[in-house]
């Protein structure tokens, strides 16, 4: 049998003592510590209990988990630039939604600016927007009503039961929405006219909102948009783009229809020098759309009738010269007309009913004009359009 050496029991003494009294110790401060809490003191063989371990805290819980995502979230970013691939963007807004205006509104609007080719939904809507904001109540100024803010003068000369509800209101909004209509296209057919006999000049849509905002005598007096008038336009062609998803302009389709081959050439032979569209006019510099088609022609050059119609207009305009317009009835339910300027001479007068191939002037350099030709168009419904589809192929 082994002894154990001196050193090495004298080492086993000491952390026997030495472990005795940290229990000591310890089991001395937890009874202190159950004494200051009211609990009865731990006698010195027993041991603190051991403590149960605890589910996770708030911050595991809940934190944790947020800065997890955030972090996951900008990894992506970094790689990719891009949300949409997380979550679905939301779908695009429908028409109403996207302009403001009740559904119930729309086919009104529709209705409304059907009664003619130069006002559109858009453009009612626009209108309405800057004249009461779509609200029903009193308008700006005193004595106006409802959402197209009409006055009762106004309203005795537009205004009727277009939804049949017993009672003709401009409160009403299908009411309000049609008499409007009523009074834009009655105003676009004056404006019309005017510039046709070259009496105004400019785009037919300005021209018909400045009849409405200061009259037709004035647009009349000013030959163009009256500069009173310039507000009231700019603000109403601001909020045109937001009213775009209302329009339903099936004008196009049905001109294309009813064109081809209706019309015969107003000269022997057509060259054409300058088309239809926008363009900058040769003397003024403006780009504006050049309403019809320049054919080259001689002075003096025979000019013939394109339909059989009656003369409505014929006389000398400071910017068409010598100015033919014949009216040719309807087509296709619309109304269809010609004109012929910068004639050196007229051969018709207003009233009289002239054959197709009929001599009606003789071709010139009148009006603001460079050179010798015929300005040609075509006027279909009160909107000017190409001249070339509805003419004959074959001449």
């Amino acid at each position: 049998m082994t002894d154990t050496r001196p050193d090495e029991r004298e080492t086993d003494e000491r952390e026997t003592d030495e472990r005795e009294t940290d229990e000591r110790v310890t089991d001395e401060r937890a009874a202190d510590e159950s004494a200051a809490h009211g609990q009865e003191a731990a006698g010195p063989s027993e041991r603190p209990r051991k403590r149960v371990r605890r589910g996770p805290g708030p911050f595991t819980l809940l934190v944790l988990p947020g800065l997890t995502a955030l972090v996951g979230v900008s990894c992506f970013l970094a790689l990719t630039g891009d949300l949409s691939a997380l979550w679905p963007q939301e779908p695009d807004p429908g028409p109403a939604a996207a302009t403001h205006v009740d559904d119930s509104y729309l086919p009104w609007l529709r209705k409304a600016a059907s009664a003619c080719t130069v006002v559109t939904p858009s453009l009612l809507a626009a209108q309405i927007d800057q004249l009461s904001g779509w609200s029903n109540g009193t308008g700006r100024l005193t004595g106006e009503k409802g959402i197209a803010a009409f006055t009762d003068a106004r309203w005795r000369t537009w205004g009727k039961d277009d939804d049949g509800n017993g009672r003709a209101s401009p409160r009403d909004p299908a009411d309000a929405i049609m008499a409007l209509g009523r009074q834009d296209c009655s105003l676009a057919g004056k404006v019309t006219d005017l510039r046709t006999d070259g009496t105004v000049n400019g785009d037919l849509v300005d021209l018909t909102l400045a009849a409405y905002a200061e009259g037709t005598a004035a647009v009349t007096e000013a030959g163009r948009v009256p500069a009173r008038a310039r507000v009231y336009l700019t603000e109403v062609k601001a909020l045109l783009p937001r009213y775009k998803a209302v329009d339903q302009d099936t004008s196009e389709g049905t001109a294309a229809e009813a064109a081809g081959g209706v019309l015969v050439a107003p000269l022997s032979t057509l060259t054409v020098t300058s088309p239809f569209g926008s363009r900058v006019h040769p003397l003024t510099g403006v780009t504006k759309l050049h309403t019809g088609v320049d054919f080259a022609a001689a002075q003096g050059t025979q000019v013939s009738a394109a339909a059989q119609g009656r003369v409505v207009f014929a006389a000398l305009t400071k910017a068409y010269g010598n100015r033919v317009v014949v009216d040719h009835g309807t087509v296709a339910g619309k109304r269809l007309e010609t004109t012929y300027s910068h004639l050196s001479a007229l051969q018709v007068a207003v009233g009289q009913t002239v054959p197709a191939r009929a001599p009606i002037g003789a071709a010139g350099s009148t009006g603001l004009s460079t050179g010798p030709h015929l300005h040609f168009e075509v006027i279909y419904d009160g909107r000017y359009t190409d001249p070339l589809p509805w003419l004959s192929p074959g001449g």
